[in-house]
């Protein structure tokens, strides 16, 4: 046993992944949990749950260091175990709301398999009130168990997110005594970071706040982007001068495109709304954040039916189908929504992604799959990227002109450069840059 001692890490998908495997790295002997037993047995040989860049090596180094292993044994993987993480990745429905069943369950088995004096950490995107929810679970099913329970928000990124979880710009613990308060950030001692201390609503509701942040940038600068199409002004320099003034920031993301996916920042969203329904509170902003979000997918469509006049029989091609650039996931990405209202217009969609999970892609049949970009584009009558992955910069773009049926590309990221493009003959369309 590593002086460090054992942790367990409940729930393993890409926080439970990255979690693990770095916590591992820290020192701790971390055994993962997870039902999905095919799931486990790839992980015990190294084999990501999804695409991450440098988890590989990660989980390599510390499974052959015998500090990282994989079970579905959960009263083995608890036992011995001073601090227990839960970190699911919180399931939303497709209105982005987000479901606890599986969480609470654990709730209940902690109550029969938890060690005595064992601290929970709460990790998992999860509503305000919901460790307090765990924690009376667990006490009613067994109310002579000895633990805490504390709530640390997950702040990863896919495509960032070891980094991010070695080293981030600050921590925040959330409890409801000041010993756990002190246990858990002992549990962190190993990452060199600000560690911000506070009750375990607050924690929660920092999380909640944080991504609203985010998804308010995002709705606000694809606004100012959209008024900038029709006024022939471009949102890129508007963005480059707001990123300046010391009041918003360089990091600030002020990135005219697409609207926010994956149900991340959503499900914060439909969280405060609920809120504000229980509280008879009218959450004007959250609302207005929503709409322009969900308007943004479809803008995209409209725009470039506007220039190619009817889709109906048209061939369209989706470079990125990812729901973000360094990962391998599908789930709840923007390409799949503007494919589903490219075919409900009657076009035929063609697509390409470098790294896109191909078991995900098989549950999709409303477009073909392509073995790449040059496949994608020929006859097509317009091409839309769609995920910013770094190697569609690189593409050939004359070999893609000379293969498309109409040289229309739909740059959704921005990436491209305007005037190249124009040059090259295409009719070149982005997200904010002066063209309605």
């Amino acid at each position: 046993m590593s002086p460090m001692g054992k942790v367990c890490v409940i729930g393993i998908w890409h926080l439970g992944m990255v979690a693990s495997a770095c916590l591992a790295d820290l020192g701790y002997v971390v055994v993962g949990v997870d039902k999905d037993l095919e799931k486990v047995k790839g992980l015990n040989r190294g084999t990501p749950v999804l695409f991450e860049p440098g988890i590989e090596e990660l989980l390599a180094k510390n499974i052959s260091a015998q500090r990282l292993s994989y079970t579905t044994d959960l009263p083995q993987a608890l036992k011995g175990a001073q601090y227990t993480l839960i970190t699911y990745d919180t399931p939303v429905n497709d209105r982005d709301e987000v479901e606890l069943s599986e969480l609470l369950t654990t709730a209940s088995q902690l109550a029969q398999y938890l060690d005595n004096d064992s601290t929970i950490i709460v990790s998992s995107q999860v509503p305000v009130g919901t460790c307090e929810q765990i924690e009376g679970i667990i006490r009613q099913a067994n109310p002579a168990l000895r633990f805490d329970i504390a709530y640390s928000p997950e702040n990863l990124r896919l495509g960032r997110a070891i980094g991010r979880f070695q080293n981030p710009q600050a921590i925040i613990i959330g409890a409801d005594s000041a010993s756990t308060l002190n246990r858990v950030k002992q549990f962190f001692e190993p990452i060199k970071a600000t560690k911000l201390t506070m009750d375990l609503r607050s924690a929660e509701m920092t999380k909640h706040a944080l991504n609203a942040f985010l998804a308010t940038s995002i709705s606000f600068i694809n606004e100012i982007a959209n008024l900038c199409d029709g006024v022939g002004a471009d949102a890129l320099k508007v963005a480059e001068a707001l990123r300046l003034d010391e009041r918003i920031g360089p990091k600030a993301m002020l990135a005219p495109g697409l609207g926010f996916a994956g149900g991340t920042l959503a499900r914060d969203l439909k969280i405060l709304n609920n809120i504000s329904s229980k509280l008879d509170y009218k959450a004007y902003l959250v609302d207005a954040v929503l709409k322009v979000n969900e308007r943004q997918n479809r803008q995209v469509v409209q725009r470039l039916q506007g220039f190619v006049g009817s889709l109906e029989n048209l061939t369209i091609g989706v470079l990125g189908l990812t729901y973000k650039a360094g990962t391998s996931t599908l789930r709840r990405s923007s390409a799949l929504e503007i494919i589903r209202e490219l075919v409900a217009r009657g076009a035929k969609v063609k697509a390409y992604d470098p790294h896109a999970d191909l078991g995900e892609v098989k549950l999709h049949h409303d477009f073909e799959f392509c073995s790449d970009a040059y496949e994608v584009a020929k006859d097509s009558d317009g091409l839309v990227i769609v995920t910013e992955w770094p190697e569609f910069k690189d593409l050939d773009f004359p070999l893609i002109k000379s293969l498309m049926r109409k040289p229309i590309i739909f740059d959704t990221k921005n990436m491209l450069d305007s005037e190249k493009m124009n040059e090259l003959g295409f009719l070149y369309l982005g997200i904010g840059r002066g063209k309605s």
